[in-house]
């Protein structure tokens, strides 16, 4: 299936997904393909994150929590096999191998890496759907956190981290979708600075530095009570930010 049959296939694109579906990590050099997964399996139910090659996924690994990986092998830089070995050796976070590598030893290649499944290119969309969730299905299912660990508070905003919703002092504050993801970055990695290199590598800013200067000063305007003298979402010079919860 290519990029553009993926694209043509389903219903309208849904505007808001569910912070209770799936959230997948698709990594792919093919803008296009991954482009195209990403609809498709958003109307599909699952939340989708990209990243072009290994060094962009470790990045998003690194800020947010993955359900499942959907992992190309040919890329620049490291290959998806390098990725998924050292990926191993710290995470199990499931992983399915979608490549164009398909003779025998790949395969066997990939699975004896700690792959959960192997799917070749050109592949049906719907086998596709069909592998990952019988993979998730598979997967434990993880504890529920703790109450102390579902949320953040800074000052009289709280930070909801399994639904991402913000409030202040008991009202909801409507974040834009870069907003959100930014604020979520910066919450995963509480009280340590983060790079606006690192913040950037996430699609919702589009790779641009600048944009993430930006959303901090709108971030700012929504949760401190001085935007201009900052006691929760700091700069550090030379660095770039890190959000300071009580």
């Amino acid at each position: 299936m290519t990029a553009p049959e993926l694209g043509a296939l389903g219903a309208p694109l849904e505007a808001v997904i569910e912070a209770e579906a799936p959230h997948l990590l698709v990594v792919d050099d093919d803008a296009r393909l991954r482009s195209a997964l990403r609809r498709y399996l958003i109307r599909h139910g699952f939340r989708v994150t990209e990243a072009a090659d290994a060094a962009d996924a470790r990045a998003k690994l690194a800020a947010f929590e993955f359900d499942l990986l959907v992992l190309d092998v040919m890329m620049p830089g490291d290959s998806g096999f390098v990725l998924l070995s050292e990926l191993r050796r710290t995470s199990r976070v499931p992983v399915l191998m979608l490549t164009a590598m398909a003779e025998p030893g790949d395969r066997v290649n990939g699975l004896e890496r700690g792959a959960d499944d192997y799917l070749a290119k050109p592949f049906e969309p719907r086998e596709l759907v069909l592998r990952l969730k019988n993979i998730l299905a598979r997967a434990p299912t993880p504890a529920a956190p703790a109450a102390a660990a579902r949320e953040l508070h800074f000052g009289d905003c709280r930070l909801d981290l399994v639904r991402g919703e913000l409030t202040r002092a008991g009202v909801p504050v409507h974040l834009t979708e870069g907003e959100a993801a930014l604020l979520m970055a910066l919450a995963a990695k509480a009280g340590e600075p983060m790079s606006r290199e690192a913040l950037s590598a996430h699609n919702q800013f589009g790779g641009n530095e600048r944009t993430v200067d930006v959303q901090i000063t709108r971030l700012r305007r929504k949760i401190e009570r001085d935007p201009k003298f900052p006691r929760y979402l700091q700069t550090v010079r030379g660095t770039g930010y890190v959000l300071k919860p009580d």
